[in-house]
């Protein structure tokens, strides 16, 4: 058995006397001291992610936005430079591959960052992809470059505040002020590169840095220090979970696999259906609207029972779906979940049971997400 594989904040993380889990073949931090804190954290004022298990892609050359509009969904190649965006990549019959975030970087320099646990996945279907392209020479060159950065997370309320307090940041191309949702923005950190995004995982507001493996102990200590003053607290995979889930954003091999189109996961949108070619165009087109495909939708329920992912979806004593990800939520106070069901019950107000180890649990079908910042 392979042994999972660790980042270079693990030392950081076993001081603060982190629980850690294998996680898309890491050993991640689970929590410090309590999901229920470290999840309101980031609500309230901040947290501070490792991240640096996440997958990393350069893609660079006069044909890179090209190639980008061909291996996935969306239309990156008309993107600012800049500016950030969410993208599928697709198997041949339509099913998702990962979800990825696309950057582009500078004239012909795009980044692109994938799930740990779909890594070589990716890299995989890049490779078929390029030599699909045909592009020639220095025209197009696609690189694995995770195993040369670290990725750190901070997430919340106090997320803009702790980042410009941090010492050895600087030589940034232009003020945060200037550096929009779904944007990012490149500098150095103690010298070395550094890659600002205004992008994440938990419905707050916050930013993602990347910095070269070597700088991430630095960079992980000069947030911390930064950021406790301003209530800034380490946050593991726990309390990630049931933020993401709040902010209904869906987690490969839950919400999203190669057995699901995007339009049954609510992406439709994220397909730019109208280019000439892309990788699973072909099938999504042949199939069209499959009208019974099952399809994702919120559930609440009352009390503090939550349908976990597998359980059951009932209307009357017909079984017409099975949840992804369930949980109580430590915002709202009841349990939220997303499922996938008929669509013949997938109506905001309609009325369903989670078959909750036995018990019929009543749950409320509701439009995502569950909860959404005020500002």
């Amino acid at each position: 058995m392979t042994e999972p594989r660790t980042t270079p904040l693990s030392d950081r993380h076993a001081a603060l006397g982190a629980s850690f889990t294998d996680f898309g073949g890491w050993s991640m931090p689970v929590r410090y001291t309590s999901d229920l804190a470290e999840h309101h954290a980031v609500r309230t004022t901040a947290g501070l992610f490792d991240i640096s298990h996440m997958a990393e892609f350069t893609v660079d050359g006069p044909d890179a936005g090209a190639f980008l509009d061909f291996a996935l969904a969306g239309r990156l190649s008309t993107m600012p430079i800049g500016k950030a965006k969410y993208s599928l990549v697709l198997a041949e019959s339509g099913g998702i591959v990962d979800d990825v975030i696309v950057y582009h970087l500078a004239d012909d320099s795009f980044l692109v960052i994938a799930n740990a646990g779909n890594r070589d996945a990716v890299a995989e279907a890049f490779t078929a992809r390029v030599e699909r392209f045909g592009a020639s020479g220095d025209a197009l060159r696609v690189e694995d470059a995770s195993d040369s950065f670290a990725l750190l997370a901070v997430q919340g309320p106090q997320a803009r505040a702790i980042v410009d307090a941090t010492d050895g940041i600087s030589a940034l191309e232009r003020s945060l002020d200037d550096v929009p949702y779904y944007a990012a923005v490149r500098g150095e950190f103690a010298g070395a590169a550094l890659l600002i995004a205004r992008t994440g995982y938990t419905g707050e507001d916050g930013y993602e840095l990347l910095v070269p493996v070597t700088s991430a102990p630095a960079l992980w200590d000069a947030l911390i220090a930064a950021g406790e003053p301003l209530g800034l607290v380490p946050a593991g995979l726990a309390a990630r979970d049931t933020l993401r889930l709040e902010a209904g954003m869906p987690l490969y091999g839950h919400e999203l696999s190669l057995d699901i189109v995007p339009a049954q996961a609510g992406l439709g949108r994220v397909v730019a259906r109208e280019k000439d070619d892309f990788v699973g165009k072909a099938a999504l087109d042949a199939a069209g609207e499959v009208a019974d495909a099952p399809v994702l939708v919120g559930l609440v329920a009352e009390g503090r029972r939550a349908g976990r992912a597998g359980y059951a979806i009932l209307s009357g004593d017909d079984t017409v779906g099975e949840i992804t990800s369930g949980a109580l939520s430590p915002t709202l106070g009841h349990p939220i979940a997303m499922a996938f069901v008929s669509p013949a019950v997938s109506a905001p107000g309609t009325e369903l049971t989670i078959d909750v180890r036995g018990t019929r649990i009543p749950a409320t079908v509701t439009a995502l997400p569950f909860y959404r910042r005020t500002k």
